[in-house]
This record gives structure tokens, sequence and C-alpha cells, in this order.
């Protein structure tokens, strides 16, 4: 949980950093770590479509992005672009998205953390698949995460 009235963000070590961009290049070339893929969304203020590696997760038939770092430069750029394209290989999904209120994040947070907590769990403060769920719901806040729905 964030303690100040800042949007909760921490910023990747350069190694965190190092990694992300071996991921990103892996997906953008064919190779998906674990159902990793590299995601574009449109800059709200370059225009220019800004690229990260994700970790789409599915839970009971639909799609989501989990932002564990939380109010990163994604999550502010696909609030207003509404939407990207995710990316493995030569295959790319255009697909909307929609942010859930915190209500509603709880299974997802739970399921994303069990899969990939052992990537996470280093963001989410203390926070992992076993916590109770009033423990999963009070970090929701700082856990934006997107219904996404491909439309190619």
């Amino acid at each position: 949980m964030s303690s100040s009235s800042s949007p909760y963000y921490l910023k990747g070590s350069a190694l965190n950093v190092r990694f992300n961009a071996i991921v990103g290049w892996l997906a953008r070339h064919g190779l998906s770590l674990a159902g990793s893929a590299e995601m574009s969304v449109r800059g709200r203020k370059s225009g220019r479509m800004q690229r990260i590696p994700v970790n789409p997760h599915s839970y009971e038939g639909a799609r989501y992005l989990v932002s564990a770092r939380g109010h990163s430069q994604w999550v502010r750029n696909m609030r207003v672009a509404g939407g990207g394209e995710l990316r493995v290989g030569r295959k790319v999904r255009v697909f909307t998205a929609e942010e859930l209120p915190d209500a509603e994040k709880l299974p997802i947070l739970r399921t994303y953390l069990r899969k990939w907590g052992w990537e996470v769990n280093q963001y989410f403060q203390g926070v992992t698949a076993g916590s109770s769920d009033e423990e999963i719901l009070a970090a929701a806040g700082d856990h934006p995460v997107f219904r996404i729905t491909v439309t190619e």
C-alpha cells in the first residue's frame, strides 16, 4: 500500500530494466517466456507507441493486464489510449482495455500472484497469493488491472 497521497509506483532496478528489455526482445522475436508478450500502447503526450513486456493473465475466460509496479507510465497511457497491441513474434493482437474498480480485482490479483508471484511478489509489498482477501483488497488500489478484449 502506498503511504502517501501520490499513486504507488515502484521503479525497476537496473537489473529489472535489463531483464524486461530481454523479455521484450524475445517476445518481439517470437519467444514468449511463460506467456509473456510485448505490449505497445500510444503515449499520451508523445503520441508514439511505447513498448513494454507484460504478462497477460487469463481468469474465467477473460484476459487481463496487471500492473505489478503500480501506476506506471504504461498504465497512464492505457487510461488515455483505451487499448493497444500485444505481440509475440509476427502475431499482433489489437485490443481494447477497460480498467477494473478495486472491488473487482480480488480473484484476478490472487490468481495473477499464484501464476506470476515468482516474478512480481517484490512489487506487492508482502502481499502474496496466500494473503487474506482483506490484504489483497487493501493492495488493490496500488495495482491497476485492465480487462482486455482482442479486436483483431
